[in-house]
């Protein structure tokens, strides 16, 4: 889009209902009415109230609706809500005089309701747009919105007494709806300078006004104003000075009925027979090949649709180009939809690769998905369980609760204990999501309702009733670790001293966690069951977080560690670890084994997760005590006719793993890399832990292409040396055979678009074409070769002393 295209939607075409979010209360309280058993000098802090927002919608001054009421809320004195309301009334029933009245009530009072405050906001401004994002109301203290036209309880503050505050916000609200370009380094100085600014006004004022925060529903592009029907804006009479003068084109955004009826009439259904026995010519057989291998992201064009839909029958045995076909159909035809099905029970059959697309947001014919539900079945376990967690996902876009796609992965899930654990904590961690936590309850109860109902033999000796209470008293475990660590957060002192109060209550107290009256299921390995704890082996880490490092007894007399943590979202870590186990998966069936150490990880709540511990030191650590990498693995795998002084096997190990890493990190655009979160393991192991920031976000500025950091390149007998000529020859290797599963990768992050993960929920669309660009789709295997042999030689170039500028800015990046 150019910068002075303006592209909107009209208010009159948007069937959806006005939605808002009531945010919370800014402000102290007034005083509570005297009545005859309370003082009336209690001081306003000591106030017990408990207060709801009405919100009611008028329509040019008269009330339209019913009013609807939030929740009661009674915590703290900034009292927040943060609900979503949905009004009865659609934004294509809107005016252009449409106003909101909110009012503040409080229950408390033993009488009746007394009165906080109102206000009234229109929801379109003067240029006849519609309001979005965060609105900031001045609440009229003791009086009820009022919704006349024009109101007397404006919600505004008056332009006359707005101050760097105001100003300031309104700009804030530009950033959140994407109008202002993220600068992350600039952004967070100017975030510090708000928070000084709020408190200089804040002192200042007083804290004398109570405002209302609410968050209006945003859309892709902006919202004009319109009436159904015909169009009856007048436009400003035309005038022979220099002002802008608005003409309003009532059939912008409408369908041009001629090419409508001429699209209609080349896709007749009466042109089936004849369409039976059309073949491409040479160069539509090029156009469509040149489709076919467009990526999942890439919309159709209106002629490449076109292209595809007249010659449907003759692709019929190619499996690739069924989901580009079913992206070309008119699904509100409901003849053209009908034949479109009717042709793809009868299409070659697809990929489960390719049927993970027909699961996104894209496709919401229940059939097709049903069908792609069909191709999922053929699946073996091992592969269902690397798309898991986003087949969960998946469900957020499907029609009903009880959907095929969730009977599906319910029925699997009963003869594969991995599955069903893994199954049941993906789904309870959504639970805690307002608009979905119904559809995934539903599918937590199949879940529970059909394992309860097994019977002995079908899984070992276990009953269905013993298997499902295995998998409860996972989560009673965490339950337990989440008030461990509460009662060593609050111990006073260093480190060591919480670790003797880890072990203090492992030992006394908590007991019954050292030796578990059964044994239980680990989380983050299904297969494995864990009898106990030993205290004299479980630490806590130095960090603010302070996460636990505990070892646990197993059945089989062997032992496991795992890291707890809480207070920290590891979801994003989670899907990480799952693409860099999925990418392991793929080198190998490719014969090319990078020893990566894909741990396992598992996010049991918004915030809290366990994670495997794996022995080994931070390049940090390792470079502070040994000085090099190479010191280090002399340690552990010394050899005087090795290269380097230590054995061939261990610098092959490091090399490729450097190189599996490298590739990874650059795809999937990991962030925030430093010495501290790049591990080695002393078999010469290399791996990255900590993934905060992904898909191309840094907080670091100027960050290279690849993570490459010079000490590895030094371990590696420097850049001339034959051992990196190897490690740049597996690098080139790794990333074609990725290339070649790009539309895979593609297809699982699409079906984690609706996610909570915060650096796909900030901008999906935008995530997702970063990760397109880095796989270079419009290059072939020998250029792209040349591509990523550029990018490592750019990359470790900005390592050493240069003169040029961008490689000074790189170079910094590792200090």
């Amino acid at each position: 889009m150019s910068g002075n295209e303006f592209r909107f939607f009209l208010s009159c075409d948007i069937n959806l209902p006005v939605t808002l979010r009531v945010e919370r209360l800014e402000g102290n309280l007034p005083p509570m009415k005297s009545s005859s058993d309370s003082k009336v000098d209690s001081p306003a802090e000591e106030r017990k109230a408990e207060l709801y927002v009405e919100c009611a919608l008028y329509i040019d001054g008269a009330p339209f609706g019913l009013p609807t009421r939030t929740r009661l809320e009674t915590i703290g004195s900034s009292y927040c809500w943060n609900e979503l309301v949905t009004l009865s009334t659609k934004y294509r029933d809107l005016t252009a005089n449409s106003q909101l009245a909110l009012t503040v009530w409080d229950v408390s009072c033993e009488e009746e309701d007394e009165l906080v405050g109102g206000a009234t906001i229109l929801l379109f401004n003067s240029k006849k747009q519609l309001k979005t994002g965060k609105q900031k109301l001045r609440l009229w203290q003791g009086k009820e919105a009022d919704g006349s036209y024009p109101t007397s309880t404006p919600g505004k503050v008056p332009r006359h007494e707005r101050g760097e505050l105001e100003r300031v916000e309104k700009l804030l609200n530009k950033y959140e709806r994407g109008q202002i370009q993220p600068i992350d380094w600039l952004d967070r100085l100017t975030f510090q300078a708000i928070e000084k600014t709020k408190e200089r006004e804040s002192s200042k004022n007083g804290n004398s006004h109570l405002y209302l925060i609410v968050d209006f529903c945003s859309f892709e592009h902006r919202v004009v104003f319109q009436e159904s029907g015909a169009n009856f804006f007048s436009p400003s009479p035309v005038s022979s000075t220099n002002e802008i003068v608005t003409v309003w084109d009532p059939e912008v955004g409408r369908t041009n009925p001629s090419e409508h009826k001429q699209l209609k009439l080349a896709r007749s259904l009466n042109r089936g027979i004849i369409d039976k026995d059309l073949k491409p010519s040479s160069n539509e057989r090029k156009a469509i090949q040149r489709i076919l291998k467009y990526p999942p992201t890439r919309t159709l064009s209106g002629d490449e649709r076109q292209l595809l839909w007249k010659f449907r029958f003759s692709l019929m045995s190619e499996k690739k180009a069924l989901t580009k076909f079913l992206r070309c159909v008119e699904w509100s035809d409901v003849q053209e939809a009908k034949q479109a099905l009717e042709l793809m029970g009868k299409w070659e059959s697809i990929d489960v690769c390719d049927a993970l697309e027909l699961l996104s947001p894209v496709f919401e014919s229940e059939e097709v998905r049903a069908y792609a539900v069909s191709v999922l079945e053929r699946a073996e376990d091992e592969e269902l369980q690397c798309y898991l967690l986003q087949l969960v996902q998946a469900l957020r876009f499907e029609r009903s609760d009880k959907s095929r796609l969730s009977h599906f992965l319910v029925q699997r899930s009963l003869h594969n204990i991995e599955l069903a654990s893994f199954l049941r904590w993906y789904v309870a961690v959504e639970l805690h999501d307002p608009a979905y936590a119904r559809r995934f309850y539903s599918t937590y109860e199949i879940l529970e309702d059909n394992m309860m109902k097994l019977g002995a033999g079908v899984n070992g000796d276990e009953d269905g009733f013993k298997l499902w209470q295995s998998l409860v008293r996972q989560t009673e475990l965490t339950a337990q670790l989440c008030s461990i660590m509460r009662d060593v957060r609050n111990v006073r002192g260093g480190t060591q001293k919480k670790i003797e109060k880890l072990r203090h209550l492992l030992s006394g107290l908590l007991s019954e966690l050292t030796y578990f009256e059964e044994p239980i299921r680990s989380p983050l390995a299904p297969g494995v069951l864990i009898t106990g704890i030993v205290p004299s082996e479980s630490s806590i880490f130095k960090s603010a977080l302070h996460p636990l490092r505990l070892t646990f007894r197993t059945a089989d007399g062997g032992s496991c560690k795992i890291i707890f943590k809480k207070g920290d979202d590891i979801r994003q870590d989670q899907l990480v670890i799952q693409m860099v186990s999925l990418m392991d998966r793929l080198l190998k069936l490719e014969n090319l084994d990078l020893h990566l150490t894909p741990y396992r990880v598992l996010a049991t709540g918004q915030d809290e997760g366990m994670l495997e511990f794996i022995p080994s030191s931070s390049l940090a650590q390792i470079l502070s005590e040994h000085r090099s990498i190479i010191s280090y693995l002399q340690k552990f795998h010394p050899d005087e006719n090795g290269p380097f002084g230590i054995t061939a096997a261990c610098l092959e190990t490091f090399i490729k793993s450097c190189a599996g890493y490298s590739v990874i990190t650059y795809i999937l655009g990991i962030g925030d890399r430093h010495l501290d979160n790049l591990l080695l393991r002393d078999d010469g192991r290399l791996f990255h832990v900590d993934f905060g920031f992904i898909l191309g976000r840094d907080p670091k500025p100027f960050p290279p292409p690849m993570k490459l950091c010079k000490e590895m390149v030094e371990a590696m007998g420097g850049a001339e040396s034959q051992y990196y000529t190897r490690f740049k020859s597996y690098c080139c290797e790794a990333y074609n055979i990725l290339r070649k599963s790009s539309n895979l990768i593609l297809n699982l992050f699409h079906l984690m678009a609706g996610s909570n993960i915060p650096d796909i929920a900030c901008d999906p669309e935008k995530g997702i074409l970063k990760l397109q660009e880095k796989f270079r789709l419009d290059l072939d295997d020998e250029d792209s070769i040349h591509f990523f042999q550029d990018l490592i030689n750019e990359s470790v170039s900005a390592l050493f002393p240069q003169m040029v500028e961008t490689i000074h800015r790189w170079a910094q990046y590792w200090r």
